[in-house]
C-alpha cells in the first residue's frame, strides 16, 4: 500500500490522504447533483457552513473547511483526492442547505474575452496543482 503524504510540495495547501471508502459511499450512491455546477465554479463556505464544518469530521465538513477561501470545484477534488462527480454532489447538498454558495464565473452574456481570460485562469491553476 502507497502512503500519501498529508501535504503537498513545501508551502503549498494540504492535500488530504485518500479515503479507504469507496468515494460513492459519501454521496449515498447518488452520482448526480440536483443542480449542475461548472468545474470552475468558485465554492465558498457561508458563515453557517463555518459555525459547522468544526463540529463534524464528515466529508462535508471538509469541504466546507477548503471553501472558507473560495475555490473552484476541480481544486477542491483535487484536494480531497475525490472524483469530480463525487465533490458535485456534495457541493450541491450543501447549496441546498445554505452552508456554501456558488459562484459562477461566467453567464450567457460573457464575452469571448472574458471566456478567453477563463481558460487562461483554469490552464494555470491546472499547472499548479
Amino acid at each position: 500500500m502507497t502512503d500519501y503524504p498529508p501535504f503537498g510540495p513545501a508551502g503549498e495547501e494540504p492535500r488530504h490522504a485518500p479515503s479507504l471508502a469507496r468515494p460513492y459511499s459519501w454521496t449515498e450512491g447518488r452520482t448526480a447533483p440536483v443542480v449542475e455546477i461548472a468545474v470552475e465554479a468558485l465554492v465558498e463556505t457561508t458563515a453557517a457552513g463555518r459555525n459547522e464544518a468544526y463540529q463534524s469530521t464528515s466529508a462535508l465538513a471538509q469541504v466546507m473547511e477548503l471553501c472558507i477561501r473560495p475555490r473552484s470545484l476541480m481544486e477542491i477534488a483535487a484536494l480531497l483526492v475525490l472524483p469530480l462527480g463525487v465533490v458535485r454532489v456534495l457541493v450541491a447538498d450543501l447549496m441546498e442547505d445554505r452552508l456554501v454558495i456558488v459562484r459562477d464565473t461566467l453567464s450567457d452574456t460573457s464575452s469571448w474575452g472574458e471566456r478567453h481570460d477563463l481558460m487562461e485562469r483554469v490552464l494555470h491553476g491546472l499547472k499548479d496543482l
